[in-house]
């Protein structure tokens, strides 16, 4: 298990320890300076566009000191009030095993509640350590009310919609941040001498724009050490520039703090006043980074990072800018670079445009993970995930969602043209994340925390008249470019929806369909076809039963290998899993059978990695089940324990066990210039062995390369205290995998039934098959080796 310091939560100490206290006090700082570069990028460079924002629209009628006033008085205290108090001091204490966002969330729900739509979860995931919140109590109120979300499905279906559509929002994000981002800190070439036209402007931030998404694939890490001192740079500029106009221009503006000036701004503005919130609330966009990047940090260095630098350096900086413009009025098209003084233009003009791509760049690596989650929670199709960088864990790139991004990115600065109306957009997106929050730590506090329901209520109800007047407002913008986040998570919402229906009924056909135990074990060891040498892998969902697609092969045709293992790789609803808690073995039939089955968890935030070596730690981990089962058989006095051996009890082992501490010792392996080194003669076939190294020749580069291991059993495990079957099995397992690995993979058709309504119809045979034949092959996402693989065709009637 991974060291709780090294997952992002600092173990709890005892106070008499000094040199601990020394060192988390030292961790939170060092956590707390990478926190500027990933999670305030965007939030720091809000005082680019707020007030132009803000005073552009029916506002512009009242641009008088009284109202800049006003204005800053409530950017402050949206500030206060979003940022400081709901974020800091209470939503970063409602985390999953240290994890934040809406997805990790909806994951803490479906750990304590039976809230998950997904099909395959097994008994036995509930005993890793990160399930479970903590012991249930079972108050009253709480258990009622579970136990009511739990008994209606279309409850949990809305629940997942809901999760779905503030995922498909902050996807949207990943769309309006460079756009708005890089356009406002290029306006500040349009405050110079030499001003650039709005066409100029644009051709700039569009080159800005492509550079950005081009260099994604490189990966941040080479760049990354920059992004903290970048953005600290950058806070350090905006609270130097803003006590400066403080000072020069108006030190008044201190008493704006007081919220009777918010009511003196109300009075005078009125309606114009209150949908001008639209623009105030950009002040507080980027804030859910703050939860939603949790799992990198401790929520004690994300709050010494907001409290002790961000918030007072961007309260300074919009005081000073209103301080600025209540002396300069015709200004506010273009205030934060009008308020820069001429001897310090340029430099903060370029540290803005760096501030803004660091921002840009934290968005859209925070886009691709939160994709990736969708995938592995069964919401997004297959997609390529490259991992950028061998040494950061997390650092993920996917070609086709950068791609799309960009083209929408640029056709949003390109349509739009004017950063007030991407705003629009960009303000309603946010707060709607922010709404969406808010109702799922109400459940959390309910379902997780087991507090009474009159509490979630008033949290609920007193954070959404707050979050529901800035809603109003931004809804009001719906015409002025507030539909295109609605639109965007419209069309990824029904997409993720679709692939999620589709998989599940698909799943449900596999359930439905499976093999019956009785019929295999009626067939007898041999199953009444030819076992050849070998081992296959017969690919499936289903974490327990035999697959269709086993019997429609051996149906066709009538010879299998020696060795069958049914595999089933799964995620399951916690962030992270050990690889000592990675792979279940268990067995499917008897001994004679040499049927097995290996289940693969991994949490929604982990990468699966193929390195090469699944095949060896399989066997070594089936060897190991092999002779743990042995041992617990010789410990039992029950006669029923040999029949009880398949019953689909499963092990937990290690997919990280060194070879040396095995049952089995890898006697030749390749080399590290991928030499094979001389082997005595196996059964594998001369023809598979010349077929294989022209396919390797052929495709040197195109898939991953594979440990050529040979086992045998280690001395002080083979000698005469062993039994003589658990030996022959053992035996068995280490001929058939010098035989070779086959893959064994469905090659499915899902098609809608005749009876089926139009709706289902056109979900199934128009919506799910085009996401199938547009997104990767399950062998390829599997990085199954070409040669090796075994396609088995099955239409999907469901």
């Amino acid at each position: 298990m991974m060291p709780a310091a090294e997952s992002g939560v600092l173990p709890r100490r005892n106070p008499s320890q000094l040199p601990w206290i020394n060192l988390s006090s030292s961790r939170n700082l060092i956590l707390a300076y990478q926190s500027f570069g990933v999670v305030y990028g965007d939030l720091s460079t809000s005082p680019l566009y707020v007030f132009r924002s803000t005073f552009i629209g029916k506002l512009h009628k009242h641009q008088t000191e009284e109202t800049v006033f006003g204005a800053f008085s409530l950017i402050f205290w949206t500030l206060t009030l979003i940022p400081l108090l709901k974020y800091l001091l209470l939503l970063l204490s409602a985390d999953g095993n240290g994890e934040g966002g809406t997805f990790a969330l909806y994951s803490l729900l479906c750990r304590n509640a039976k809230l998950s739509l997904l099909p395959n979860q097994q008994a036995a995931d509930e005993e890793l350590p990160a399930y479970k919140f903590g012991p249930s109590t079972g108050t009253g109120s709480s258990s009622r009310f579970t136990s009511f979300l739990e008994k209606h499905k279309s409850l949990r279906t809305a629940l997942l919609v809901l999760v779905l559509f503030g995922a498909a929002i902050v996807i949207g994000d990943g769309v309006l941040t460079p756009a708005i981002s890089v356009m406002s800190s290029m306006s500040g070439l349009q405050a110079t001498e030499k001003k650039l036209t709005d066409g100029e402007l644009l051709v700039v931030a569009c080159v800005v724009l492509v550079g950005l998404f081009a260099l994604q694939h490189c990966g941040t890490h080479r760049v990354a050490f920059m992004f903290a001192p970048i953005v600290i740079i950058w806070l350090i500029s905006i609270l130097f520039i803003g006590l400066y106009n403080i000072i020069h221009w108006n030190p008044k503006i201190i008493h704006a703090i007081s919220p009777h000036y918010i009511i003196k701004f109300f009075r005078v503005t009125g309606q114009d006043g209150w949908i001008s919130l639209g623009g105030v609330l950009l002040s507080v966009t980027g804030t859910e980074a703050m939860f939603a990047n949790l799992g990198h940090f401790t929520s004690l260095s994300i709050r010494l990072a907001f409290a002790v630098v961000v918030y007072p350096c961007l309260v300074v900086q919009y005081m000073g800018q209103a301080a600025f413009l209540s002396k300069n009025l015709g200004s506010i098209p273009n205030s934060f670079y009008d308020s820069i003084p001429d001897t310090v233009f340029w430099p903060v003009f370029v540290i803005a445009t760096l501030a803004a791509i660091v921002g840009s760049q934290a968005v859209i690596t925070a886009t691709f993970s939160i994709i990736k989650q969708c995938h592995a929670l069964g919401c997004f199709p297959r997609i390529k995930v490259v991992h950028t960088s061998k040494h950061i864990y997390g650092q993920i790139y996917i070609p086709e969602i950068n791609w799309i991004l960009m083209i929408l990115t640029l056709a949003i600065a390109i349509g739009f043209r004017d950063t007030t109306l991407i705003g629009n957009a960009y303000g309603l997106a946010c707060i709607i994340v922010m709404f969406v929050t808010t109702f799922f730590v109400a459940l959390v506090i309910v379902v997780v925390w087991e507090k009474s329901i009159f509490l979630a209520a008033l949290f609920l109800g007193t954070l959404w008249i707050i979050e529901g007047v800035y809603l109003s407002a931004a809804l009001m913008k719906v015409p002025q470019g507030g539909w295109v986040p609605l639109v965007l998570a419209f069309i990824l919402m029904i997409a993720m929806y679709v692939w999620h229906y589709g998989t599940r009924r698909k799943y449900s056909f596999d359930l439905h369909n499976k093999v019956s135990l009785k019929w295999l074990l009626g067939l007898g060891p041999s199953l009444g076809i030819v076992r050849v040498p070998g081992i296959g892998l017969v690919y499936s969902e289903l974490a327990t039963g035999v697959p269709a697609i086993f019997s429609h092969f051996v149906t066709n045709l009538p010879a299998f290998h020696k060795v069958v293992v049914f595999v089933c790789v799964k995620s399951v609803p916690v962030p992270h899993v050990s690889p000592e808690e990675r792979y279940l073995i268990g067995r499917v039939c008897p001994k004679p059978y040499r049927m097995y089955r290996c289940v693969v968890r991994y949490g929604y935030k982990d990468i699966q990695r193929e390195d090469g070596d699944f095949e060896n730690q399989l066997v070594q981990s089936i060897a190991e089940f092999i002779q743990m089962e042995a041992s617990d058989l010789q410990q039992s006095s029950s006669a029923s324990s040999e029949s009880q051996s398949y019953d689909g009890r499963m092990a937990v082992l290690s997919s990280q066990k060194s070879l040396s501490n095995s049952i089995l010792t890898a006697v030749s392996e390749e080399n590290d210039f991928g030499e094979p080194t001389i082997l005595e003669s196996s059964s594998k076939s001369m023809t598979l062995q010349s077929l294989r190294s022209v396919y390797e020749d052929e495709y040197p580069q195109g898939q991953v390369r594979r440990r050529r291991v040979r086992f045998r059993l280690t001395p002080s495990s083979g000698g005469a205290g062993m039994e003589s079957s658990v030996r022959e099995e053992l035996m068995d397992l280490i001929r058939a995998k010098e035989a070779g690995v086959a893959y064994i993979m469905g090659h499915s058709y899902v098609k809608s039934r005749k009876s089926s309504s139009w709706l289902k119809k056109m979900t199934i045979d128009i919506g799910y098959s085009f996401l199938r034949k547009n997104c990767r092959g399950p062998a390829v996402a599997l990085n199954v080796p070409h040669i090796s693989l075994i396609e088995v065709g099955m239409i999907y009637y469901v």
